[in-house]
């Protein structure tokens, strides 16, 4: 018999294991979908070490997960663009579609946004979830389901990226080499972005970085943050500075340093989430005149982007991937991304078999 079985926080790193029923299709454009694979994120950790995330707090039991793609098994009586046995990456977040914001096309930015493992709305480390069929993209042939797991933190990366303006020929400059930034670097990459620089603290990362889609990188170090931004500039032969700098890092030093990397004229876009209030360099940013943009999630477009870039071979998410772990080891999965002992690690499904001898 198919199996709910759903991995459930109950507060801060106190995780259940619960069988929950099967969730009934509620609206006749949903489809009920069997959960494959699912990504940790780094909100997922968060919220299992500490139970909040900023306003949103963890007051009940909740289903962690949001990175996920499964297998169709179910559609609704109006649905026309899916059928049981397609399979799809999910796009965790589902707006209102009536707000302004929803209507001007940046409905990542709904009031009303339900997003999964985001309190109090349950997330996809479960067997089933209900979607509705417009938030579940279809996976071409060409794409694994694991694969389509990574989907979710490559459309972030397509969405940052879009939010930098980036144009073939450009220089860019990414802090931080977790995977939205190394995912980052290879979206760079594919809009044609000549020179590409990861920038982190930590050098394995960097090594990986080189080889998965930088063109440079470099190791920061604990000088002050102008000083970091002149050896990336002159390291990277940068001349004027950066067309655009990313930081995927949410760390105070990456952003004070990225300001003073960006060119006069450049594109600073904020990716990474860390302390709510840092110390800016709110000079370097009026002296250059630079177009200073945040960015949250995905919207329209990113999802199918991030699919294609995958299908066409122009990113090989594959390469992230670490391991493949049963859905009972759920919690050594998380405790080793803590850990920062891998990039991505992978939890299978409760129906999911995994071959333990790999």
């Amino acid at each position: 018999m198919a199996s709910n079985l759903s991995f459930v926080l109950n507060k801060p790193n106190d995780v259940t294991f619960e069988e929950r029923p099967v969730p009934k299709l509620q609206s006749p454009h949903d489809v009920l979908v069997a959960v494959n694979y699912t990504g940790i994120c780094g909100s997922d950790v968060h919220y299992w070490q500490h139970g909040a995330i900023g306003h949103f707090v963890v007051k009940d039991p909740m289903v962690l997960g949001h990175e996920s793609a499964g297998t169709v098994v179910e559609v609704g009586a109006a649905v026309t663009t899916l059928r049981p046995g397609d399979r799809v990456a999910l796009e965790p977040g589902y707006p209102c579609r009536r707000c302004a914001n929803c209507l001007a096309g940046r409905y990542n930015l709904c009031p009303d946004m339900v997003f999964a493992a985001t309190p109090p709305i349950d997330g996809t480390l479960t067997g089933f979830w209900v979607a509705p069929a417009d938030f579940c993209y279809r996976l071409p042939d060409g794409v694994s389901l694991q694969e389509g797991a990574l989907i979710e933190p490559l459309a972030v990366a397509v969405h940052i990226v879009r939010q930098a303006r980036v144009q073939p020929g450009q220089s860019v400059v990414v802090m931080g080499a977790g995977p939205v930034g190394l995912l980052c670097a290879a979206v760079a990459r594919a809009f044609g972005a000549s020179k590409v620089v990861s920038v982190d603290i930590v050098q394995s990362k960097l090594d990986f970085a080189r080889s998965f889609a930088a063109t440079h990188t470099y190791l920061s170090q604990r000088v002050p943050a102008e000083e970091n931004a002149r050896r990336i500039v002159a390291e990277a032969e940068l001349g004027a500075g950066a067309d655009a700098v990313i930081d995927a890092s949410g760390a105070e030093p990456s952003i004070q340093a990225s300001l003073h990397v960006v060119k006069v004229g450049g594109t600073y876009v904020q990716g990474g989430m860390g302390k709510a209030d840092i110390n800016f360099p709110i000079m370097a940013l009026c002296l250059k005149e630079v177009t200073a943009r945040g960015s949250f999630r995905y919207g329209s477009g990113d999802y199918k982007l991030a699919i294609e870039l995958v299908a066409t071979g122009k990113i090989d998410v594959k390469r992230l991937i670490n391991g493949v772990v049963a859905f009972k080891d759920a919690e050594e999965a998380f405790k080793k991304v803590k850990e920062g002992q891998v990039i991505k690690i992978l939890i299978a499904g409760p129906n999911e078999k995994v071959d333990q001898s790999s």
